[in-house]
């Protein structure tokens, strides 16, 4: 396929989800890092998305080399920059040079990642995938275990009772239960923490549905919501008390809706002339009939759900982690 001109966030999305599928993905990744080389991305904060892609094009058909090489190129155009997706871009390194053989290349370049794994979510997947294709299952184990009892640690509260009062160990926890499974474990009690956390996170879910999902998942643009809370000021105890923690709510919601398992979710953009009382049954009954949905989540280089015209990623995404 041709590239166009000026490639967009929404592009290499739509690149990433087709790239397997085309008759000649390695030209599609040389394409890709052209086009970072020439100056073809709308906006060059993507040229390090962009080039990561090319780097796991090259990966799924066994180039290896040129899967460094893109790789490389992407942490340079990184820069300095230190996030989740640096550390993405840090473990699919150390994972290709794990498939090539070059063992403790891969480890010096993972294990800086270390204490990552309590800053990003992300990071806890990435780094246990890498260690995984190395052959180091185990050591995945290890770390994942250090970070959570690290993350037990600096609570200053008791040990959590619900997923979302758990928050990054939640996911912590998850991924080393999962590694624990993988490599046979018999359960401890960080594991038995993950199940019932897990557990309680279904409970809560099925809850929430039954009181009313629709409800919940009432989304004001910031215009609307401010005729909302100035006609009935003590809706921001519902939905938020200004526009920013109106969208983080939701985006929580979201998020703790779509860890149950729960598929094809979406917003329901709301008017303030659609509501006639703030009483909670003519509020579920206004967001049943709405029927303007926002699909959720938009990819992390599209343009955010709430309208901001900020990226997801940089707007409304790390709100759930906030």
């Amino acid at each position: 396929m041709a590239l166009k001109a000026d490639l967009t966030s929404a592009d290499l999305e739509d690149i990433r989800q087709t790239a397997l599928g085309a008759a000649d993905p390695l030209g599609l990744a040389a394409d890709l890092a052209h086009a970072v080389e020439n100056g073809r991305l709308a906006d060059p904060d993507d040229a390090g998305e962009a080039l990561v892609l090319a780097a796991e094009i090259a990966e799924s058909r066994n180039k290896l080399d040129a899967g460094l090489r893109y790789v490389e190129q992407a942490l340079d155009a990184y820069g300095k920059k230190d996030d989740s997706e640096v550390a993405s871009a840090r473990a699919l390194r150390a994972r290709l040079l794990f498939r090539a053989g070059r063992d403790d290349e891969a480890m010096a370049e993972i294990e800086p990642l270390r204490p990552l794994l309590t800053q990003y979510a992300d990071a806890a997947a990435y780094v246990s995938v890498a260690l995984a294709v190395g052959g180091r299952t185990r050591l995945a184990e290890e770390w994942l275990t250090e970070a959570v009892e690290q993350t037990l640690a600096e609570r200053e509260g008791p040990t959590p009772t619900s997923a979302e009062d758990a928050g990054l160990l939640f996911f912590l926890l998850q991924q080393r239960h999962r590694v624990r499974h993988t490599i046979g474990l018999n359960h401890d009690p960080h594991d038995v923490l993950a199940e019932r956390l897990e557990t309680k996170l279904a409970n809560a879910n099925a809850r929430a549905a039954a009181e009313s999902a629709d409800a919940d998942l009432l989304f004001f643009p910031q215009a609307e919501f401010e005729k909302v809370v100035a006609q009935w000021p003590g809706l921001t105890e519902v939905y938020g008390a200004d526009w920013d923690e109106h969208r983080a709510r939701l985006e929580r919601e979201l998020v703790r809706l779509a860890g149950t398992g729960r598929t094809d979710l979406s917003l329901r953009r709301g008017e303030a002339a659609g509501l006639s009382s703030d009483d909670a049954k003519t509020r579920a009954e206004y967001a049943g009939k709405v029927t303007d949905h926002i699909h959720w989540p938009p990819e992390r280089n599209a343009p955010c759900w709430c309208g901001s015209g900020l990226k997801y990623k940089k707007c409304c995404l790390p709100r759930s982690r906030a």
